[in-house]
């Protein structure tokens, strides 16, 4: 789908900063005031709502937003850097809550680094990430576990695909990555709205599952608009990338919900205002970031 502003070469951004001086062109301008005008509009929304929790979250949106955009404006290799990053901390929350021992946290969080490497320097590799997986069984194996060995072997497998592959596809989609965060970040936020505005009907409020009560059919319906229209927005709006980002963001916010279920906990974390930890942030992208580098296939 084009659309009449998709003439990027239209949109200009220069800054002086003192000594550093950015004048660029594109689609990259266009989504940095998408991303503005966005904050924007939140704030009014959160200013008007006065509600502390709802502030919280704006301020860590906008400290995320170039904490992500600026990687992935500079190149494929900050981008790789950026995904080894989250990564190696997704991991760390992760391997705390599956109670992993600490052999099995460090060979996580070396494929952390190095899935995101491979996507950038030999993506082809990542066909082997089934094996990989399986390869995870060897530490229990080594290490001689007969009780828990099992456990371990799987949630390991788990961690590989889940966490390091996934992410790796922030490189993968370079082109596209910023679009496709921007954009579960919006669905995230209308999946919300939808949950809210249409629980006066009964189809609406049907829980998604009995592992998070509050995922309702309203909010896939509200997450799946506001991917579209982001997506429309930036002049790529198609049927397989709306339910890659809408219903696959619903998804992994399902899946990270029954990881912490099974560790009995409310957060992954508690350092990022608002949300928790990182796993409470990026569960979405978990499951969008490969949806949507397969549907561009």
């Amino acid at each position: 789908m084009t659309v009449p502003w998709a003439d990027w070469s239209a949109w200009h951004l220069s800054l002086d900063l003192g000594p550093v001086h950015v004048a660029t062109t594109g689609r990259g301008v266009f989504l940095f005031w998408l991303t503005v005008s966005a904050l924007v509009l939140a704030g009014v929304g959160v200013t008007i709502a006065r509600r502390a929790e709802l502030r919280r979250r704006w301020v860590t949106w906008a400290l995320i937003a170039p904490v992500v955009g600026l990687p992935i404006w500079l190149g494929p290799l900050p981008t790789a850097a950026l995904a080894a990053l989250l990564a190696v901390q997704a991991v760390r929350e992760y391997a705390a809550l599956a109670a992993l021992p600490r052999r099995d946290r460090r060979v996580l969080a070396v494929l952390g680094v190095a899935f995101p490497l491979v996507a950038l320097l030999a993506p082809g590799y990542l066909s082997l990430t089934p094996l990989v997986a399986l390869a995870c069984a060897l530490v229990p194996l080594l290490d001689g576990d007969t009780s828990g060995g099992f456990r371990r072997a799987s949630l390991g497998a788990f961690g590989v695909i889940w966490l390091c592959w996934s992410l790796a596809h922030l490189v993968v989609l370079w082109h596209d990555a910023y679009l496709v965060c921007f954009a579960a970040a919006a669905a995230d936020v209308a999946a919300w709205c939808g949950g809210q505005g249409l629980r006066g009907m009964r189809w609406a409020r049907r829980p998604l599952s009995p592992l998070s009560p509050n995922k309702t059919v309203g909010g896939v319906v509200g997450a799946l608009a506001g991917a579209a229209l982001i997506l429309a927005a930036a002049g790529h709006l198609n049927v397989g990338w709306v339910l890659a980002i809408g219903a696959g963001g619903v998804a992994g916010d399902l899946l990270e919900s029954m990881v912490k279920r099974q560790a009995g906990v409310k957060d992954a974390g508690a350092w990022l205002p608002g949300f928790g930890g990182l796993l409470d942030r990026v569960d979405s992208l978990l499951i969008a970031l490969p949806l949507a580098a397969v549907l561009t296939w």
